[in-house]
C-alpha cells in the first residue's frame, strides 16, 4: 500500500519555479506603471517649426559652400566651372 504525500503546495520548489516567473512580471509591471504615472514626459512644444528652421540654416550653409565646390571641382578635373551654375 502507498502512503500520499500530504504536504502543503507551498512545500515543492517545483511550486516556486513555476510561480516566481509570473510573479516577477507582475510586479515589474505595477512598478512600470507607476514610474510612468509618477513621471510622464514633457510634451515637446513646436518641434515642426524648429525643425524647419534647421533645415532652412542647413541650405544656407551648403549654398554658401557652392563655389568653393566649384573651384575644389576645377581643380580636381581641370575642367573650368561655367559661370552662374553650380
Amino acid at each position: 500500500m502507498k502512503t500520499e504525500d500530504t504536504k502543503a503546495w507551498w512545500k515543492y520548489g517545483y511550486v516556486w519555479l513555476v510561480v516566481s516567473g509570473p510573479l516577477v512580471v507582475v510586479t515589474a509591471s505595477f512598478i512600470t506603471l507607476y514610474l510612468a504615472i509618477s513621471r510622464p514626459d514633457p510634451v515637446v512644444d513646436d518641434y515642426y517649426r524648429k525643425g524647419i528652421k534647421i533645415n532652412k540654416t542647413l541650405d544656407a550653409q551648403r549654398d554658401s559652400m557652392a563655389p568653393a565646390m566649384q573651384a575644389r571641382n576645377h581643380a580636381v578635373t581641370g575642367i573650368k566651372p561655367m559661370q552662374g551654375k553650380l
